[in-house]
């Protein structure tokens, strides 16, 4: 067998093998507890240690990953919805190790959607199956368009802080998802913390309250320390990861990132990115009725 063929064999083996894409939505029940901030550099962590990433903007609002990765898309999910242009093309490819899709306005044209454009639209994310992780950067709150990202993905991340608004409001939105889905994969991570002690403390309240009133199962995924290396990298338009490395968040999101990438949770598996989105469009489908 020739170079060439042996290599090819070796690329479909290697296909063949590679698991469907895990979708992990982060989301928060609040604004302003540094939940996209996270999801930037988890997904960068995630990418150093091997794994293939895309980070979904779902934020409809506000298109924060663009300000913190310091770029401005010329194409976003509206343009693929509309038949302009493949997902392949307006997926970013930065410097960080990541691929980014924006999704801007595009969401909100799903609803609208005839059949042969939802066969189109499904088509074309058959293309880009192929990462690790899709990380979806949903928006705060407990609003319908939040609930649908988080909901047709295979594993929530709820991002809060110690701060007893956020505290609640992270109650708020396991609340909403437990009211819509009972098997979620919920997993928690407390954002600003001042100690180790205070982290542990913030979960297990989240953790106790979800499960005494819900019935909820809530894992505590970790903590990130209140880091003034944070600010200055969200100033600067460059994600605190790679600005400071040896920070105490940076270290934080590594520990976070070594954790779901099956070191401590070991049993998730994706259902892949066609899957996300056929969630999505039906979640969409449910929310016009």
């Amino acid at each position: 067998m020739d170079q060439a063929a042996n290599l090819r064999r070796l690329v479909l083996e290697k296909n063949e093998k590679k698991s469907p894409t895990r979708t992990i939505a982060v989301t928060s029940g609040k604004g302003g507890v540094g939940k996209t901030s996270l999801a930037v550099s988890l997904s960068i962590a995630l990418a150093r240690n091997g794994s293939s990433v895309t980070l979904l903007d779902a934020d409809l609002g506000l298109a924060n990953i663009n300000v913190i990765l310091g770029i401005i898309p010329k194409y976003n999910l509206y343009h693929v919805i509309k038949g302009k242009k493949k997902l392949k093309d307006i997926v970013i490819d930065v410097p960080e190790g990541i691929r980014i899709i924006a999704g801007a306005s595009g969401f909100h044209q799903l609803a609208n959607l005839d059949q042969k454009q939802r066969d189109d639209f499904i088509h074309t994310i058959a293309e880009i199956e192929s990462d690790d992780y899709l990380i979806i950067d949903t928006g705060a709150g407990v609003g319908q368009n939040v609930l649908s990202f988080v909901i047709s993905a295979d594993e929530i991340i709820v991002v809060t802080t110690p701060e007893p608004t956020a505290i609640t409001d992270a109650y708020g939105i396991i609340k909403s998802i437990a009211s819509q889905s009972t098997d979620k994969v919920i997993r928690l991570i407390v954002n600003r913390v001042q100690s180790v002690a205070e982290g542990k403390r913030v979960a297990q309240r989240v953790i106790n309250i979800a499960g005494q009133f819900l019935n909820v199962k809530v894992e505590n995924l970790g903590f990130v320390f209140d880091d003034m290396h944070v600010g200055k990298s969200v100033r600067n338009q460059k994600p605190f990861i790679i600005s400071y490395p040896k920070s105490k968040a940076a270290g934080c999101v590594n520990m976070i990132a070594n954790r779901i990438a099956n070191r401590d949770f070991g049993t998730q598996k994706g259902s892949g990115l066609i899957s996300f989105f056929r969630n999505l469009l039906g979640a969409y489908d449910e929310d016009e009725e």
